[in-house]
């Protein structure tokens, strides 16, 4: 009966603590945060000084993200990739620097209804950050997870010159 009891509390504390977010939730923060704003409820594209970004939601199966285009990867190095790999473990954090239909693109990523408001101002900051320091810091916040930041660098093979 002890058990029984128990487990109702952990149920209910759990319940209670739920955001249970929805796309109006969404739509207040960015419409709160952006300098201007278009699209509809599930499919957001909002300019934060002068920076494109666009959220997108699945709320059948508590899905979001919130994402900004960096740049054309046929305009990428392979110093630059490899930087935002190592970014990826180290310095975006929340965000991930990722591909998709030939643009790299800063992702946030994250179950719909567990954010809270706070967490979705977080989420545009370090999207906006993360896509602006590309290059440069490769970071979404001032925080990083301890470790080497750096690429390793390799020496570059050696071409034979056919004769």
């Amino acid at each position: 009966m002890k058990n029984v009891f128990l487990l109702l509390a952990i149920t209910v504390s759990a319940t209670a603590f739920a955001q249970n977010t929805t796309n109006e939730t969404l739509e207040k923060v960015i419409t709160r945060m952006a300098d201007t704003t278009a699209g509809q409820a599930g499919n957001w594209q909002f300019v934060v000084n002068d920076r494109l970004l666009v959220c997108l939601t699945d709320e059948n199966n508590n899905r979001m993200r919130i994402i900004s285009p960096v740049t054309d990867v046929a305009k990428l190095s392979e110093e630059e990739i490899l930087n935002a790999l190592v970014a990826n473990f180290h310095t975006a954090l929340d965000v991930k620097y990722a591909i998709s239909d030939e643009v790299l693109w800063s992702v946030f990523i994250h179950p719909l209804k567990e954010l809270s408001e706070t967490q979705i101002e977080d989420a545009i900051i370090q999207v906006y950050n993360a896509a602006q320091t590309f290059g440069t810091a490769y970071s979404s916040t001032n925080l990083s997870f301890p470790g080497n930041t750096k690429k390793i660098e390799r020496e570059k093979p050696v071409e034979l010159q056919k004769g």
